[in-house]
């Protein structure tokens, strides 16, 4: 039985039509997760959303006038999530630092962007997803659940 569903959005970079279509079509999403670059185009979806949904948003190294923090962790449904957009950790030229901050603060998911490309790992008792840009269409689902915990990627042009 699912606890609680997750909706992962990263990199919109102005295209709030993908943005706002995500938020769409996952509909028993309770939180959403946006993880910077282009914080500008969530503002359609959270009028439309923010009375069903609880949005935490990071920033990326494209906000430049955006008052996000650069990385957020806290416990949701019961796991505990480092967020950030990844530029800070570098995560272009890999994940070891994301990987190490996020266990220091002993996390179960860590959440990125800034690559553009879809990612799902789990290593030694953790998750490491990135959902892609949803201006290229690419989002996550992260379901928590009494068994654990699912990552997947989804596609806006894939049904």
């Amino acid at each position: 039985m699912i606890i609680l569903r997750i909706l992962v959005i990263s990199d919109s970079h102005g295209n709030h039509l993908n943005l706002y279509d995500a938020v769409e079509r996952e509909p028993s999403a309770e939180v959403v997760y946006f993880l910077g670059d282009g914080y500008r185009d969530l503002e359609y979806a959270t009028i439309e959303f923010s009375y069903k949904k609880a949005f935490i948003c990071v920033g990326g190294n494209c906000d430049l006038a955006c008052d996000f923090p650069a990385k957020d962790i806290r416990t949701v449904g019961g796991a505990k999530i480092y967020a950030t957009h990844g530029y800070m950790e570098k995560v272009k030229f890999g994940l070891y630092n994301l990987e190490y901050e996020a266990r220091r603060e002993n996390c179960k998911i860590a959440l990125f962007g800034h690559t553009h490309e879809p990612y799902t790992s789990y290593s030694d008792g953790i998750y490491l997803f990135n959902p892609g840009s949803i201006k290229d269409g690419f989002y996550g689902v992260i379901d928590i659940t009494d068994n654990g915990i699912i990552c997947f990627n989804k596609n806006l042009y894939s049904y």
